[in-house]
């Protein structure tokens, strides 16, 4: 009796509180759908568009009975509500009558001229706003930030699977979404508060943490640092808005009308501010584009509110939805702030609807703006501390406080259940199998095994190589690390192994002691620049597949001692000693010299004195520890490096100089994609053999990889002068868009340059012999050595297929003129 008390008094307390959910299907008389249809509740400014197949969710917190359905072209129609929830509605359109009273209508792809929308966005180009605290001298705001993460599309199928035996509680916060309808499970929520400093005239900004809070796992500030760079900061005025690496042409770009239709739609108060309501949607599909409708002010012609929706042909992967809202304070005729920025993206393996995805929410609100306080210019100087421990531990009434938008009921409640959750094995089970696919490494306690990708190889000298080793892993910010790793080859029986350690001694410079030795097998004409890392052995050195045989391998036993320091942001300079001896792996390749007597020598010992700068202007870490985590991908790479060879050091054999620099760029070129570059220099002074000389790398594993040369083989061209160019272009899928039949495959264009120049010297020439004593001839690229790639990416979502042309040096023995060579890869 008591409970059907109970169940009888929830039912009664469903209607104390009025909500409106309605979602369904906006066709025409010809069953044909109409997408970006306007869909409001009668009498209200409530609303939605229909998305590229017609179809709608709509929810309210008051009680509606009615919906109101438009497009130019079609008679209103005035759906009525029956009940509160409903779900599946088909609501057709009738065609418009035709009549003389008309002046001008809009369907389908509208007009660029007699239209009042478009003189509407001139009207913003003309006043274009730059964000309002840039028009003061100085600005501080607080601003908070809520990231969440939701399973969504929750059914009793799933409530009801073996995956969740022993989890069932989960589901007691499941609720719906607003936006799109689907049902979702916060499982994650990250809350932050900051106050923020900014000074115009000296150009600098500070952003201090002041509480963070969040539910989930231990060390999830790589998750936070993710999805911050993934919703990266940006603003409706510029022609292009950036996103999961890609640039969307934003509806208020100057190029907006020609990709975007626009509507004047209404006129309307917000806020005691007349403001006129344009609607716009995408031209063609398969772009990067928005649909939605914005509000902007009829005398200042700012815009007041905008909300943005990915389109959902967009040639996005692993994203079903994109959804954006802004609200801004309208200060004056040339000032307006931001006081809510909203993101929401819908991630899933497939865009149907249905599929179970996870929704990546971002809630960012600022407020209490003041102005024009100045501070000394230490104050912007003087180091944050990356970890104070009452940061991460404030109390409640610290977030009652400042929380600038209350938690949901379900927000609070994912606190404790996912406290709950940490504890049951079967999550512990699959959060292991996860963390291992993203890592590569196997957790232990306090230790990780891996990299379990690295654990088989092959080439010519070893045959078939097994591999294994770990490192030590108390936390992601330990203050030392030892790793290591053992491998042994069937066909050389020969064990070989790595050590490497090192200890960070000072936290505000980074100064870093590291060391180790490695003993191992390893393709060393696989780059220009090569690692400094004890440990470091490319790919090429055991690949399973190669293009001919992978015989030039080299026996190197390296061991290294040096420090590093960080002096200032993502400067970082490092001095490096090593000692590394090189003899030849297998009968058909010789590193043998003649030494200055005229003796043949097969092995090379070497000592070096080794300083390197690099400079990664914009690059984004996270962690306090010895290692620090790169969070994006988006800045370019300044790198120099100085290298003096000591003779008779410790026995080393010559005595030479290098200089070598390294420039890679990103470029994000607005609709048309992205394009990598990359420039290496590099001279040797002096007289070395092979093993010490700058072979150009070839490749000739079947994968592609970049900063090599996809037709060369190794050793085909040896330097001790370069100069290199590297060129990769993604145009996202833009050429491909256009062509029926094909856009729908979502694929994606890249294209490839690659050049080198080089010499080598006489003497360096004359000092290689094989075993024998028979001199060996190495060549340069003189004439600049050139070739070029088309490939098709985005198959299946995670594979690219290059064709590869070499452009000349054509007669070479066993040339390969054409080749095709293939990358997987997650991208958005």
């Amino acid at each position: 009796m008591k409970q059907q008390l109970l169940i009888f008094l929830l039912f009664l307390a469903s209607f104390a509180y009025g909500q409106t959910k309605v979602s369904g299907f906006v066709k025409d008389e010809y069953g044909e759908p109409v997408a970006f249809a306007n869909v409001i509740f009668r009498d209200s400014n409530e609303g939605t568009i229909t998305d590229e197949n017609g179809r709608f969710y709509l929810e309210s917190q008051k009680n509606h009975s009615a919906l109101w359905i438009s497009f130019l072209g079609y008679e209103l129609q005035d759906y009525p509500l029956t009940k509160k929830v409903s779900y599946n509605l088909e609501i057709v359109l009738l065609e418009e009558a035709e009549s003389l009273s008309e002046v001008v209508l809009f369907s389908g792809k509208t007009s660029k001229k007699d239209n009042p929308a478009i003189d509407i966005l001139k009207k913003i180009w003309a006043n274009r706003r730059e964000n309002g605290v840039k028009k003061f001298k100085q600005y501080q705001y607080n601003k908070y930030e809520k990231l969440e993460f939701d399973l969504n599309t929750i059914d009793s199928a799933l409530i009801k699977s073996k995956l969740f035996k022993g989890m069932e509680f989960v589901f007691d916060q499941i609720d719906t979404s607003n936006i799109t309808g689907n049902t979702y499970l916060p499982i994650f929520v990250n809350e932050a508060f900051s106050k923020v400093y900014g000074d115009n005239i000296l150009k600098e900004e500070k952003e201090t943490l002041e509480g963070n809070k969040n539910s989930g796992f231990e060390n999830n500030q790589a998750l936070i640092a993710f999805v911050k760079d993934l919703y990266s900061d940006y603003d409706v005025y510029d022609n292009y808005l950036k996103f999961f690496d890609k640039a969307f042409t934003s509806p208020l770009s100057k190029t907006g009308v020609d990709v975007y239709n626009y509507v004047l739609l209404d006129s309307a108060y917000r806020d005691n501010k007349w403001c006129y309501n344009i609607v716009y949607y995408p031209r063609r599909k398969n772009e990067l584009t928005f649909k939605g409708d914005f509000w902007v002010n009829d005398s200042t012609w700012a815009i007041k509110e905008i909300n943005l929706q990915a389109s959902k042909s967009a040639n996005l992967n692993w994203v079903r939805d994109v959804y954006i809202e802004q609200e801004f304070e309208v200060l004056n005729d040339s000032i307006f702030l931001i006081t809510r920025d909203y993101f929401l993206s819908d991630f899933s393996l497939r865009k149907k609807e249905g599929a179970r995805g996870l929704y990546g929410k971002r809630t960012t609100l600022y407020d209490q703006y003041t102005f024009d306080i100045p501070k000394d210019k230490n104050f912007y100087k003087e180091p944050i501390d990356p970890y104070q421990e009452e940061v991460y531990n404030r109390p409640d009434s610290f977030w009652d406080e400042r929380r600038l938008e209350p938690l949901s009921k379900d927000e609070v409640g994912v606190y404790k259940m996912l406290d709950t959750l940490k504890t049951v094995p079967r999550f512990k089970a699959f959060y292991n199998i996860g963390a291992t696919l993203a890592s590569g490494y196997y957790e232990f306690p306090n230790f990780d095994y891996g990299p379990i990708f690295s654990t088989f190889g092959f080439n010519e000298a070893e045959g078939i190589r097994v591999r294994t080793g770990g490192r030590t892993y108390f936390g992601q910010n330990d203050p030392w690390r030892l790793e290591g790793f053992v491998a042994y080859g069937f066909r050389d029986n020969k064990f070989k192994y790595g050590i490497s350690g090192k200890v960070i001694l000072d936290q505000k410079s980074r100064l870093i002691l590291f060391g180790g030795n490695r003993r191992d097998v390893e393709q060393t004409g696989a780059s220009l620049t090569s690692s400094t890392d004890v440990l470091g052995r490319n790919l090429a050195s055991s690949a399973l597949i190669t293009v001919g045989a992978n015989d030039k391998l080299t026996n190197i036993n390296l061991t290294t001692l040096g420090f590093e320091v960080e002096p200032a942001k993502n400067l970082i300079f490092r001095l490096t000693l090593d000692y590394r001896t090189m003899r030849s792996a297998t009968d058909s390749f010789s590193l043998s010299y003649l030494d200055e007597n005229g003796e043949i020598q097969s092995t090379i010992k070497q000592p070096e004195i080794d300083f390197g700068i690099n400079y990664t202007p914009g690059r984004k870490t996270i962690g306090y520890g010895v290692e620090k985590r790169v969070v994006n991908d988006n800045f370019p790479v300044f790198f120099a490096r100085f290298t003096n060879g000591l003779k008779k050091v410790m026995g080393g054999d010559f005595d030479y100089r290098k200089v070598q620099a390294l420039y890679t760029q990103p470029w994000n070129i607005g609709g048309f994609g992205r394009a990598y570059t990359t420039i290496e220099i590099g001279k040797i002074y002096g007289t070395v053999p092979l093993g010490l000389l700058s072979p150009i790398p070839g490749n000739q594993t079947l994968f592609s990889i970049y900063n090599t040369f996809n037709q060369l083989d190794f050793y085909e061209f040896v330097s001790d002068t370069y100069a290199s160019f590297h060129l990769q272009h993604d145009f996202g899928g833009r050429l491909f868009s256009r062509i029926p039949g094909v856009r729908k495959l979502n694929l994606r264009e890249v294209i490839g340059f690659r050049a080198v120049y080089g010499t080598i010297s006489a003497e360096n020439q004359a000092i290689n012999v094989d075993q024998m004593g028979n001199p060996v001839i190495y060549m340069a690229p003189e004439d600049i050595y050139w070739e070029w790639s088309v490939g098709i990416g985005n198959i299946f979502k995670v594979f690219r297929l290059d064709f590869n042309f070499r452009g000349n040096y054509l007669d070479h023995p066993e040339a390969r003129p054409f080749g095709v060579t293939g990358v997987f890869g997650f991208a958005f």
